[in-house]
């Protein structure tokens, strides 16, 4: 076998990705003999699905558990509980996807650009390894590491020998993007892959990928804290709290009509290029709770202004939100039958 095989495509009308009450629980070291053991709650019930071609948005505060649902979702780590469906097939067993497979069909691309690169390969050697190790020929493996590094903006004579110490941060952030495209991927998963790097060398970055998506008719999941870069780049949105879905839907509703009092305080966060528009008051008071222990109830009841003893009682569902279909929000307000007096009146 001396060429990678191609990814098998998806059935009409399913989803690329499918992700079912994604759960991923810590242990945290303690010097308690009794009792259950501290867990940190990273990731609690998360569920969404990505359509072929899509860009789905992750946003939210750090520590709210969006990189190590991307983790999960690559099966860097193991998850406790949940299903993880990649063209209608997860992981395991007689007619499932085997590792390899899944990582094939699935790559990532993380925000440590440096830290990303073996620092004794080149980068078309780094690009190379990855069909190498999948069977393809040493010389067609080359060949294609530098097609990559020009399809990436690199020109292979000039940087194909390179090794990442010698390359600019924004230079070793397209070769890893070449490195993920090396499979063949169907969806590649950024990781705050742009955050680390300036405006300028940013901004040719986010073209770079949005063509590659159009050309090689890519699938995104993109991570981010920038709210900016999520709204240029993404069709759907997804925000989290505390490890929790808090909102999902199409970028228009939840950037134009967001419905979660968390998605309204990121958003009246962002920093304006217009000088006469100014913050005089932080949108959120206080720090997130601690995911050790996290609030009863609703997660983000004890930075609400809304919240109320429903909110302490009992975890909201996602329910519809006003805007459109595919609109999903966990907030009592937005359910009729909660009891939030909010509610009412809806």
């Amino acid at each position: 076998m001396d060429t990678v095989v191609p990814s098998p495509q998806p059935e009409r009308n399913m989803p690329l990705l499918m992700v079912r009450n994604l759960r991923k629980y810590f242990v945290v070291k303690s010097e308690r003999l009794l009792g259950p053991p501290l867990m940190v709650q990273a990731v609690d019930d998360v569920s969404f699905t990505i359509n072929e071609g899509d860009t789905l948005g992750i946003v939210g505060e750090s520590g709210c558990g969006k990189s190590t649902t991307a983790r999960l979702l690559m099966h860097l780590i193991p998850p406790d509980d949940g299903e993880v469906q990649l063209n209608g097939k997860r992981l395991g067993g007689p007619d499932g996807l085997t590792l390899r497979d899944l990582r094939r069909q699935m790559q990532m691309v993380f925000q440590d650009s440096y830290a990303s690169l073996n620092p004794r390969l080149s980068a078309q050697d780094s690009i190379a390894f990855g069909p190498r190790a999948h069977g393809m020929a040493p010389q067609k493996a080359t060949g294609k590491a530098r097609e990559l590094l020009a399809l990436v903006g690199l020109e292979p004579s000039q940087f194909g020998r390179r090794y990442p110490h010698e390359l600019s941060g924004g230079q070793r952030q397209r070769v890893n993007i070449a490195r993920a495209l090396a499979l063949d991927p169907r969806l590649v998963i950024f990781d705050e892959a742009v955050s680390a790097l300036d405006k300028s060398v940013e901004a040719q970055v986010l073209n770079l990928l949005m063509d590659l998506k159009k050309n090689l008719q890519l699938t995104y999941l993109f991570i981010s804290h920038d709210l900016n870069v999520v709204q240029y780049v993404s069709e759907r949105v997804l925000v989290m709290y505390l490890g929790k879905v808090v909102e999902l839907g199409p970028v228009d509703n939840i950037y134009h009509r967001p419905q979660h009092p968390y998605t309204r305080a990121l958003l009246a966060s962002r920093p304006t290029m217009n000088p006469d528009v100014k913050i005089e008051q932080s949108p959120l008071t206080g720090d997130p709770p601690n995911p050790i222990n996290p609030p009863s109830g609703c997660r983000f009841r004890t930075r609400c202004t809304f919240a109320e003893s429903v909110c302490e009682r009992r975890e909201p569902a996602l329910v519809p939100g006003d805007s459109a279909a595919g609109h999903l929000v966990a907030c009592h307000m937005l359910d009729r039958n909660s009891g939030h007096s909010k509610a009412v009146n809806r």
